[in-house]
């Protein structure tokens, strides 16, 4: 029987309070996404369905189930998984900061943090000469505005620490962990394979690809424990092993056949009533229509492009099924240095109604307005 772990953070509260006091553009953003429900724990959501599935398999009767806070430090997320200080998720442009020191958790993989440092975890690995969990939950990170990305996802991540002595753990057993949990998803047909890969807190990297509906699809990560991370927790490499995994909203969508991952927060009765289990299929309930507006700008060349994105979700959220960038082109002697022109088209839709253009000219002009505003950019 899974083991229940619900790690706290004594600082949290007192972070959310000073956050709250914050009128500024960013914490509004980071309220918001607080706000979101944690679809793994939310009755009848896909994402909580097949999660479940994943987390009531046989082979992970016996692992402990670790909840963490939302709200992490750069330490916790970055340095002790072995991130280099460059990484891309380190900047502002991709990830959530309150502050220079804490942030929106960008990833499960941060449960490391926590579980690795809890003492009656540490116990258990004493006495039994074994842990293994598995954190699943909500993440946050800025990214593009398409139908399979939102600033808030979902991740579930598995990890297993063992002493040598007790077994040695091999790229082999990382692979079977991965058949089984394919198996167990898309039943015990599935064709695979494993691409390698690379991630900064596992050795022996790899990426699982599945054949779904004739398609190759990636699926999830894994890899062998990097002994650096060992090092960082307090765990000697010559003593400890272990291997990881993690995916996400993505094997959701896949399995359910769901086109639009806006479609996993919906609280439509007519959408939320056609999940019942893991093979339950989704199932278009109208094809309200679409509404497009292009909007054109010259920027410094250097600003990160996730920067507007983040304007028009302020505005538009929900309603928004793409932005798809048309051109973008430099033009020295017509622009100017080191400035860049942009086109985008926002293509909006709702699930629930028939927008009107009265309501859509209106989040266009507010958008155009902040886009002016923060980007310091010119309309064309």
């Amino acid at each position: 029987m899974n083991r229940k772990i619900i790690i706290k953070n004594k600082d949290e509260e007192a972070l959310i309070k000073d956050l709250y006091k914050r009128k500024d553009i960013k914490a509004e953003r980071i309220k918001r996404f607080l706000a979101l429900p944690d679809l793994t724990k939310k009755e009848n959501s896909p994402v909580k369905i097949l999660f479940d599935q994943i987390i009531n398999l046989s082979m992970f009767k016996d692992f402990d189930l670790v909840d963490f806070p939302r709200i992490v430090t750069v330490e916790q997320c970055f340095d002790l998984l072995n991130m280099p200080k460059d990484h891309p998720a380190r900047r502002e442009t991709d990830t959530y900061y309150l502050d220079d020191i804490h942030i929106l958790r960008t990833h499960t993989t941060a449960f490391w943090s926590f579980y690795l440092k809890d003492k009656k975890t540490l116990e258990k690995l004493e006495k039994d000469r074994e842990i293994k969990a598995l954190a699943p939950g909500i993440v946050f990170r800025k990214d593009e505005i398409d139908r399979s990305h939102y600033p808030a996802f979902h991740q579930i991540d598995g990890l297993l620490i063992c002493k040598k002595s007790k077994k040695i753990i091999m790229q082999e057993d990382l692979k079977n962990v991965q058949i089984e949990l394919a198996k167990g998803i898309f039943g015990s047909d599935i064709e695979w394979k494993f691409i390698p890969d690379e991630f900064p807190y596992t050795v022996e990297s790899l990426e699982m690809n599945i054949k779904f509906n004739d398609e190759w699809m990636e699926v999830n990560g894994a890899g062998l424990v990097h002994p650096q991370c060992l090092k960082n927790f307090g765990l000697d490499p010559e003593i400890y092993n272990g291997w990881a995994f993690g995916f996400g909203d993505r094997l959701v969508m896949i399995k359910m056949g769901i086109p639009d991952i806006r479609i996993l927060w919906s609280d439509n009765p007519q959408i939320t009533s056609q999940f019942k289990d893991i093979n339950s299929k989704y199932k278009e309930v109208s094809k309200y229509p679409e509404i497009f507006r292009d909007i054109s700008f010259i920027i410094d060349k250097n600003i990160n492009l996730n920067n507007y994105y983040e304007i028009v979700r302020d505005f538009a959220d929900n309603l928004i099924e793409e932005v798809k960038l048309l051109d973008e082109y430099e033009d020295k002697n017509k622009f100017g240095e080191n400035k860049k022109s942009y086109t985008f088209r926002i293509i909006y839709r709702s699930f629930e109604r028939t927008l009107t253009n009265e309501e859509i000219n209106k989040i266009q002009e507010k958008i155009r307005e902040k886009t002016k505003q923060d980007l310091n950019a010119v309309l064309r």
